[in-house]
């Protein structure tokens, strides 16, 4: 049994990796994602870094949906790794889409334990991989922080730091709620703040993805004021006036 899963394993990461046109090699990031839990293509990878290297010097980096905190690590790293001074901001409420029951399903797990036990994996992997990094996570949904955001407000994050919201935004990973309702709510969110010459990845936006993303994805492109960057295979776009 043991033997099959691995081959399962393996068979699966191969299709990603054959709908994954460029990706990043870095002995770090094997090994981050070794210990931090999360789900991340590889081609998402290679888009973050194209993103943070070309980032405008103007703005922050925003981040919608926090997990167990892989792709924030990530960010801080690739941020090290270009020399990039622009404050990272997160939002999460960590209410996952599918846990609106009472036990994780084929366990003895409250849902509402697990959500407590991510969050403080969270916490946890963001102040050990990103430890000499500033990172500010506002326990909030999306539009609540695009809110506190658009009005400035002044909040405490989960590491007990006060910030002030709100000003320019380079760069925004759109990966919380995958709906198209949603999706493009948070779009128009980020829209308003983003600086001429950031970027936009959507999360689970490709072409082959059965979530809402990939419709807002496709809509955002076909404005005169956006480009596509890449499909790899998710939907990275720029905005260019």
């Amino acid at each position: 049994m043991i033997k099959k899963i691995s081959i399962l394993r393996k068979n699966i990461l191969r299709f990603w990796h054959k709908l994954t046109f460029n990706k990043v090699d870095s002995y770090y990031l094997k090994w981050l994602g070794f210990a931090n839990a999360g789900m991340m293509n590889a081609g998402n990878i290679y888009q973050l870094d194209y993103a943070i290297k070309n980032l405008p010097e103007n703005g922050a980096i925003v981040e919608i949906g926090s997990f167990s905190g892989l792709s924030t690590n990530i960010i801080n790293w690739m941020k090290v790794k270009y020399n990039k001074k622009n404050i990272l901001f997160t939002c999460d409420k960590w209410d996952f889409e599918g846990s609106n029951i009472e036990y994780l399903q084929e366990s003895n797990i409250l849902f509402s334990d697990y959500k407590i036990f991510i969050k403080e994996s969270f916490i946890r992997n963001i102040s050990f991989f990103s430890k000499n990094m500033t990172t500010h996570t506002i326990e909030a949904y999306s539009d609540e922080f695009f809110n506190y955001w658009a009005s400035s407000s002044s909040k405490f994050d989960v590491f007990g730091n006060k910030i002030n919201l709100g000003g320019e935004i380079a760069f925004c990973f759109i990966d919380g709620d995958h709906s198209y309702k949603q999706s493009l709510k948070d779009f128009k969110n980020v829209d308003k703040f983003l600086t001429i010459g950031g970027f936009i990845l959507f999360d689970d936006s490709a072409d082959f993805s059965n979530f809402g993303s990939r419709r807002t994805a496709k809509e955002v492109i076909s404005k005169p004021n956006y480009k596509l960057i890449s499909k790899n295979p998710n939907y990275l776009v720029q905005k260019i006036c």
